[in-house]
């Protein structure tokens, strides 16, 4: 692994890391040289993630806990730490889904998924970014502080019976974006993959791996995009969202502007609206009939675009 790429003496939190992509994602960074700390809910599970990582002579701590509450990410930030001196890389993984539309879905179900995906998000984040800003200020110019958040494509599609879902991923997304924005200055790159991976949360939407083969939806074509983007040779990339899974990365471009109308072109005597002017304005927009609206209407086209050739 080239020193660009090398992420020895760069530590590192993982949550979600007791299975799924969580605990590949930790396996891998620690196999580039990080030191890890791994977080799960569940205790036996991400000590297990830890002893797999110290088997294979890597550094590796187990700190379980709910990544929804305050306090652990203020554990996991202390952790890393104290133990291995400072904080480097922060990738966010941790997730679960309570599938049901809307028009059932039970409280529960949406605070759930809602605290474990986009406030597990921020607890880390706010505590990370905190010792970040402090170190730089303390160095007087910007630090090495990594972060790879976990965002799906269901932000873009709206999946209908996951709305407590793609409404965290789309909050993580806006998340992403705000933190690089607002952190950047610390020496913060704070960007968001989008992987389409087989896991246990994704079981009943993926097909069948492949009899022969490399499965291109194998969690483990993920993870050299992580460390990529954990790496020195990343610190040219923030507030950007990846597309991901074996043998693809797409960067996905930011909103546009589908259509503009304006009032004074719509029979307004003052350049503002009133209702009659903006229904003959964007009206013939739309039609009779909705179309998939600022949603996607299908699965992103990875085909496009290329790069690297």
């Amino acid at each position: 692994m080239s020193d660009g790429i090398s992420l020895d003496g760069h530590p590192a939190i993982i949550t979600g890391a007791g299975a799924g992509l969580g605990k590949i994602e930790a396996i891998a960074l620690a196999k580039a040289g990080a030191p890890v700390v791994v977080n799960d809910l569940n205790a036996d599970a991400v000590h297990t993630t830890a002893e797999e990582i110290q088997a294979a002579g890597g550094q590796a701590l187990a700190v379980a806990g709910d990544i929804g509450e305050w306090e652990t990410g203020q554990k996991l930030v202390s952790a890393a730490t104290e133990t291995y001196g400072s904080l480097d890389i922060l990738v966010n993984n941790a997730g679960l889904v309570r599938d049901r539309m809307i028009f059932s879905m039970s409280e529960e179900e949406w605070d759930l998924v809602l605290k474990v995906h986009l406030k597990g998000h921020f607890v880390t984040t706010r505590f990370a970014t905190e010792y970040w800003r402090a170190q730089s200020k303390d160095k007087g110019g910007p630090v090495y502080a990594r972060i790879v958040n976990t965002t799906s494509e269901a932000f873009l599609f709206g999946s209908p019976g996951q709305p407590n879902y793609s409404a965290a991923k789309s909050g993580i997304t806006a998340l992403t974006v705000s933190t690089a924005r607002g952190c950047g200055r610390y020496g913060v790159r704070a960007n968001a993959i989008a992987p389409r991976a087989r896991t246990a949360m994704t079981a009943g939407l993926m097909s069948d791996a492949p009899a022969d083969g490399p499965d291109p939806i194998d969690p483990v074509h993920v993870t050299p995009l992580v460390t990529y983007l954990s790496s020195p040779a990343a610190a040219g990339i923030n507030g950007e969202v990846f597309v991901v899974h074996g043998g693809v990365a797409a960067v996905m471009a930011a909103p546009s502007v589908r259509a503009v109308a304006r009032a004074a072109d719509n029979g307004s005597a003052d350049g503002m609206w009133t209702p009659d002017s903006i229904a003959k304005a964007l009206g013939p927009l739309f039609g009779d009939e909705p179309g998939p609206g600022f949603a996607c209407d299908e699965t992103a086209d990875l085909a496009d675009e290329t790069i690297g050739q």
